[in-house]
């Protein structure tokens, strides 16, 4: 992660301008659970912070997710070039308190580094809101789990790897007149819950092409509204742990973004990320979403 932040630097002081005003409140998106600018749980077309045409713009996050069970802790940072380019990079460190305790592993900590790019294809959000065609972008997320002491667990019975690459497509469209947001992505993926239990399994699933929905309603300037919804790929739902011991659910939240100036905002949720691990804890996993974003 130092190389990867070196080279965001790199590519910062390579830009001519900082972002100036170019773009409203809030189209930039935030910053997803992985780096990315889109929604909590989802990347969009758009890149992120407010830098246009020959600027340059970076934007840092922390995010805090707190469910009946677990908790969920994440840091990142992105940089955005000329309105077309972003990288972005994200830790994720996932605490599972007690739940793990049957297996000999009280307050294990999962964590996962994500190395992310994302290139805009073609439209523009906002000058084509007038239009139907929505603004399309292609990402790439490179991942890499540190599962601690389950990590054997993981590798040896389970047959999931370390690392894996997610690979997406995002359209976003916005109706400017009446103030929405719509996004929808398609993720190429192999990662169980998100990559934090590994990727793949030893039953052999390749990967699977999931649907991401977001959809925005913008109740006043800097203030927005709206829900999402994440489909996930369930590898370890057949596990030598038996039928539905590490099944995973499709994740979904209902959010609210508050920009009060360019430079920062504020996003609160309500998240519901189903089940996790359902052998050591069968309750559904829903709970607090709180991210900040400041920009340049």
């Amino acid at each position: 992660m130092p190389r990867a932040a070196l080279l965001l630097t790199a590519a910062l002081l390579a830009l001519p301008a900082w972002a100036g005003s170019g773009k409203l409140l809030l189209t930039g998106g935030v910053s997803s659970i992985d780096g990315a600018a889109g929604g909590g749980l989802t990347p969009w077309a758009l890149t992120g912070s407010y830098a246009t045409s020959g600027e340059a713009g970076a934007t840092a996050f922390a995010t805090r997710v707190q469910t009946r069970d677990y908790g969920l802790r994440i840091l990142g940072a992105a940089v955005s070039m000329d309105d077309r380019v972003e990288f972005s990079i994200a830790r994720q460190d996932l605490d599972t308190g007690d739940n793990l305790e049957p297996l000999g592993l009280p307050g294990l900590h999962l964590k996962l580094d994500i190395l992310a790019v994302k290139a805009r294809l073609w439209g523009d959000a906002v000058l084509d809101s007038d239009s139907l065609l929505p603004q399309l972008a292609i990402g790439l997320e490179r991942k890499r789990t540190h599962a601690g002491a389950l990590g054997l667990t993981l590798r040896g019975p389970l047959g999931a790897r370390d690392t894996g690459t997610d690979l997406y497509v995002s359209a976003t469209k916005l109706f400017l007149a009446p103030g929405v947001l719509a996004n929808l992505t398609v993720r190429v993926t192999r990662a169980n819950q998100n990559g934090l239990l590994g990727f793949g399994g030893a039953e052999g699933r390749g990967r699977r092409a999931l649907p991401e929905v977001s959809l925005v309603k913008l109740l006043a300037k800097g203030l927005a509204v709206g829900v999402e919804f994440r489909a996930k790929p369930d590898n370890l739902d057949g596990s030598v742990l038996g039928t539905g011991a590490l099944k995973e659910d499709n994740w979904r939240d209902l959010f609210v973004a508050w920009a009060p100036t360019k430079h920062v905002s504020l996003t609160a949720a309500w998240v519901d990320l189903g089940r996790i691990a359902p052998a050591v804890q069968p309750r559904r996993q829903s709970g607090g979403y709180l991210s900040i974003q400041f920009a340049l």
